[in-house]
């Protein structure tokens, strides 16, 4: 798995444009809870599909670009959490165990 790491907040404005070419996925990934590096190291396992962008965000030293994502996608923050961005919107959410590559990739 190829992980663009979102770091910066102007990244969503990319992220969003980008969604409207190629679904864009997003890792809210907390660097300090086991539950979230089990979902890491499943996701690094997995086959993820040619035509997806795959971001990773650090929670831990980017809270504020997790509240904007909340913001931007009306989503609820939590953690470990994955997001598929399409067509600029968010099409698809999931958190802890719920988090399956076979089921992002049914969104895609």
């Amino acid at each position: 798995m190829k992980w663009i790491h979102l770091t910066n907040i102007d990244q969503l404005t990319e992220i969003d444009q980008q969604s409207f070419n190629r679904p864009q996925f997003i890792f809210k990934h907390s660097t300090r809870c086991s539950i979230s590096s089990m979902i890491l190291t499943r996701l690094e396992r997995s086959k993820v599909p040619e035509e997806v962008d795959c971001y990773i965000l650090d929670l831990i030293r980017h809270r504020d670009i997790s509240n904007k994502i909340a913001q931007e996608y009306d989503v609820y923050h939590e953690s470990p959490q994955v997001l598929l961005i399409k067509n600029g919107e968010c099409v698809y959410d999931e958190s802890h165990y719920g988090i399956t590559m076979d089921a992002i990739i049914e969104q895609v």
